[in-house]
Parts: C-alpha cells; structure tokens; sequence
C-alpha cells in the first residue's frame, strides 16, 4: 500500500476513516446550514451574532479541558466516543427538527451550539487521543494526517452539497442531513475488533488533573507548539465566520457561492493533509513555514478584490493551516508518555479551539465595525507577530546554547546533557 495510506491496512482504523469520512461530510454541510441560518433567517446578516455562535460553540474547549483530558485518560475512550457522538447526532437532529417546522428561534441555536461545545469537549480529547489505540506508533503520524484529510474531503464535499440543498429545499434540510451521517461513525466504533485496540494505562488515584498541567509545564517544547497553535486558532482559523462574512457582505453572494468556498478551501487542505501523510517525523520547522506561509496567504485573501481571487487565495491559504496543523498535532501526540496523552490533548485542544470564544465575538464585532476584509486580516497580523516572536525567542535561546557550550562547559559534557535532555525528535 501507498506510504500516503499506510494506516488503511489497519482494519480497525479502517473501519473508523469510513465512518468518519461520512460523519463529516454531514458536520460540514451542518456548519454552513447553521451559518446561513443565523445569517439571513435569524438576523440581518449580523456577523456579532454569527461570533456568538461559535464562541458559544468552543467556550466549553477552554473551561473543561482539564476535566475531559482526565476523562479521556480514565475511561474507554471508545465508550466516550460513543456517547458523544450519540448525542451530537441527537442535538443536530433537534436543530433540524426546529428549522424545518418554523419555529427556530436565535436562543435555540446559542443554546444548541453550547450544548455542542460540551459535547465536543469530552469528544474531542478522547478522538485525538484513541488513533495510537488503533494504528502502531510508526504509524501515528500518518493516521493523524489521514483523519485531517478525512475531515477537509468533508470540508471540500460538505460545503457545496449544503448550498445546493439549501437553495433547492431550504435550510433545514442541511440540517438533517448532518444530524443523520452521525449514524455512520456510531455504527464505525460499533463494528471494531476490541481485542485489536492497544488502549493505553489508565489513569487512576487523585491528583490527576494537576499533573495533566505540571505535566505541560515541564515541557517547554510542546508549551512552544501550544502557544503558535493558540495564535492561528484563536485570530486566524476562523474561516467559518470569516468566509462567511466575505461571501455575503463584501461579494454578496449567495448559499451556492457561500458554499463553494468551503470546498474550494479544502482543496489546499486536503492537499495539506495528504503531503502530511508521507511525513515519517514532523519537525518544528515545517511548522514555522507553514505559518509563514498562512501569513502570506491570508494576507492576499483579505486584499482579494473579487470573488474569484478570494476563492483562489483560500488554497494555498488551506493548504498552509492545515499542514501547520497536523504538524504540531503529531508532534504533541509523538512527543508524550502514553498516559498522559489524553490530558495533553484535551490541553492541546484547549489552546487551538478555546480561545475562538474570546477571538470569535471580537472578529464578529471587526466585522460589522471594520468591514469583513479586516475579520481575516486580523489573522493575518496575529500569525505574523507571533512567527517574529518565536523567531527571536528560537535565536536567542541558541544563542545562549553556544555560549554556555564554549565559556561554561567541555564541549563534549555539554553534547551528552542534549542527549539526555527530554527533547523529542519531533521538536526539533
């Protein structure tokens, strides 16, 4: 088999990828009919209440974090899974139920989004964290790689089907849609072969959680990821209210070409996850170019001036986000003891996704301030200072390396500390 799908020879994961892709072909199509919902049925094309929602959506990333990592470290994460994912399913059908009666309101959507985020909370360190149960360790980062792809394929189908579904039957329908495809992930983490997963030590006796943390701060080369990762989630990623905004506001389109934008972003992203896929071993500085190159990119989507532009721009801008994404994914996930996997991830996920409840409302408010150009250019700058920053930081401290090595110690007692040193491959 290809180096690119190597973890399909898995059959567990196999299995899982199926469901998978399916589910989230349903999430996208659910994401931009929730978005067109509050958009043009709801509101007036307010992009503060469209912030609302999806902080509402990842508020819950930040204040549980600690909890669902013990969570996802203590328990079958398989048998998370499946509750989570049932009541997804669940929230989803009722929103649709809600929309194709008429009589959705915005608080139902603020209170569903919410309720989601929850969900999502307890789903996602759990999800991250049970690929190593699935596939070898020599094969973590190509599965990693493979759920990226999986869920961009979702992005670049999911998009487009919802804004031909929404034009030819209405919004709700979307909706329903997305509320049926959880069936096929449920029925994935069904059909597995238990005594083929490698679960990892459970988590037992007090104290868990902090550790989790006192973890995390000892290790000052996944704290340097987490904070790159917190920059790009919290200004730059947020292209499901951006593309929004740009589509309606700035080249007043509709659900088709609102829809089409998704899908031709996931093309770069897809693209991003497969070159992942060939990847034996991240490395920080694929990271750091990745970065930069968002930066560049972005920058041009913001300044696009036509439609057409923009579309072309959000590419190589999927392609940048997606790659630096999976990069410091696996880099975390490789980097890690196996029982503490779950807390870190569940921090990991903390960081990407829970400052979106605090950048999400401010871009929102940019957007009916500013103009819609400046919710992306925000992102832009953001990115931008933090490369400078770590740039600094990475010069100065080897900096300071070479002067401790040549004025402090023998060379070669110095090369045995950096052996020794908890530095991962993956870091560096």
């Amino acid at each position: 088999m290809s180096p690119t799908f190597s973890s399909l020879s898995v059959r567990n994961y196999r299995i899982y990828a199926a469901g998978s892709l399916v589910s989230n072909v349903g999430t996208w199509m659910g994401r931009v009919g929730q978005d067109w919902l509050v958009l043009t049925q709801l509101t007036d094309h307010s992009s503060s209440a469209l912030g609302i929602v999806t902080g509402l959506q990842f508020l819950p990333f930040l204040v549980l974090a600690p909890v669902t990592g013990m969570i996802a470290d203590r328990f079958s994460k398989r048998h998370i899974l499946l509750t989570t994912q049932s009541f997804l399913g669940l929230s989803a059908l009722a929103l649709a139920a809600l929309t194709l009666t008429g009589h959705v309101e915005l608080w139902h959507v603020y209170l569903i989004a919410f309720l989601q985020g929850v969900a999502t909370a307890v789903d996602n360190p759990a999800r991250q964290s049970f690929v190593s149960e699935m596939v070898p360790k020599d094969r973590l980062t190509n599965a990693v790689a493979l759920n990226s792809a999986s869920f961009n394929a979702g992005r670049l189908i999911g998009p487009a089907v919802a804004g031909l579904v929404i034009a030819a039957l209405g919004t709700g329908w979307a909706l329903l849609v997305n509320g049926l495809s959880f069936a096929f992930v449920l029925a994935s983490l069904l059909a597995m072969r238990v005594r083929d997963l490698t679960p990892a030590p459970r988590a037992r006796g007090k104290g868990q959680i902090r550790q989790g943390l006192s973890y995390v701060r000892s290790r000052p080369d996944v704290m340097l990821v987490m904070a790159l990762v917190f920059v790009l989630g919290t200004f730059g990623m947020n292209f499901q209210l951006t593309t929004a905004l740009m589509a309606t506001k700035e080249f007043h389109e509709g659900p088709t070409g609102y829809g089409m934008l998704g899908s031709i972003m996931a093309i770069g992203s897809l693209a991003g996850a497969l070159l992942a896929a060939r990847r034996k071993v991240p490395r920080l500085r694929i990271l750091l170019i990745a970065l930069a190159g968002f930066t560049v990119a972005s920058g041009i989507a913001a300044l696009a001036p036509t439609y057409e532009v923009f579309a072309l721009a959000l590419i190589p801008t999927g392609l940048a986000s997606l790659t630096a994404l999976t990069t410091a994914n696996a880099m975390v996930q490789l980097s890690v003891d196996a029982q503490m996997r779950g807390r870190v991830m569940a921090l990991y996920m903390a960081v990407f996704m829970g400052g979106t409840p605090l950048g999400a409302p401010i871009i929102g408010w940019i957007g009916d301030v500013f103009g819609a150009r400046w919710t992306i250019g925000i992102g832009t700058i953001a990115v931008g200072l933090s490369l400078v920053a770590v740039a600094a930081y990475l010069y100065r401290r080897e900096n300071m390396r070479v002067r401790y090595e040549s004025d402090r110690r023998p060379r070669f007692s110095v090369t045995t500390e950096r052996v020794d040193a908890p530095q991962p491959e993956a870091v560096r």
